[in-house]
This record gives structure tokens, sequence and C-alpha cells, in this order.
């Protein structure tokens, strides 16, 4: 696709009618978030630095005249660092009333995920944040981690 309109257009055509998630890789591991978050997918774009944020905020892209925050996930994840690629793109996505970017590998694909496709999450013990993971999707032989963006991202830039 030529354009990030595009692009987006085609994501909310593809939302209509049930459980979809835009799925994407962060090194081995597959993740999804509900389609309907997500505003468009962009290539990775200069990001400008802001001083004293976290570490996993990368910095901060002009989307149109908006300034939307970037989330690198592989970092907010504690998972190893990779250098950015032509694969590496900026998922935006809604987080409350803001708009807000994730750094990930790469976009796989649009998952259809029905009732008997999901399994809650198992539990992991103690003193384990897993409050942001939705379930489960099996796709095939694989295991696909379904995020609630909210949970994720709610608290990065509370007001």
């Amino acid at each position: 696709m030529s354009s990030n309109k595009q692009t987006a257009t085609v994501l909310n055509g593809l939302a209509e009618g049930g459980n979809q998630y835009l799925t994407f890789q962060l090194a081995e591991e597959q993740f999804g978030i509900d389609i309907l978050r997500v505003q468009e997918i962009k290539g990775l774009a200069h990001l400008t630095q802001i001083p004293n944020v976290p570490p996993y905020i990368k910095g901060v892209m002009n989307l149109r005249g908006t300034v939307v925050p970037v989330v690198d996930l592989r970092h907010r994840f504690s998972m190893p660092a990779a250098t950015y690629n032509q694969f590496t793109v900026i998922i935006i996505v809604t987080v409350g009333a803001k708009v807000m970017g994730l750094v990930v590998d790469a976009v796989s694909d649009v998952l259809n995920v029905g009732e008997s496709e999901l399994e809650q999450l198992p539990e992991l013990g103690g003193g384990i944040d897993t409050s942001f993971i939705t379930g489960m999707a099996k796709s095939s032989e694989n295991l696909i981690t379904l995020l609630d963006i909210d949970r994720l991202l709610g608290n990065t830039l509370a007001a």
C-alpha cells in the first residue's frame, strides 16, 4: 500500500464483525492487539528524544501535526534490544483519549479469534504482572499473546 491512509482504511475495513487482532512479532514471539484500537501502521520514522522519560519511551514523533509518544515494546517487556531494520514498524494505537506509537519487529497478519481458539493465561505465580494480557490465541501450532493496550500503556503517560 502506498499511503498510511490506505493502510488505516484497509485495517478498519477488516475490523468489522468479530474478535480480530492485528498480530505482530517481537523476537520469536507473536502478540496481538484489538484491531479496533489500531489507527495505522507506519514505517520507522525519526523520533525526537525526550529527557527524563522511562527508557521504553523511545521519543515522540510528528504524526500529521500531532505529537505522538512512541513506546518500544521490546524494551517495555524486558526483551533484548534488536537492531531496527526494514521490517520494523510503528503501530499507531488509541489508548483512552491518547494516541501512541508502538515499535515492533514486524507486523504479521490480522487474526480472527473464535471462542474455541481463545485460552486464558495459566497462573504463573505471585508477583508476576500479567494484568495486561487478555488471553492466548491458538493459531495452528502457535500461541499468540493477546494484549490489553489500555492496561499495558494506560499509565505510561498519566496526566
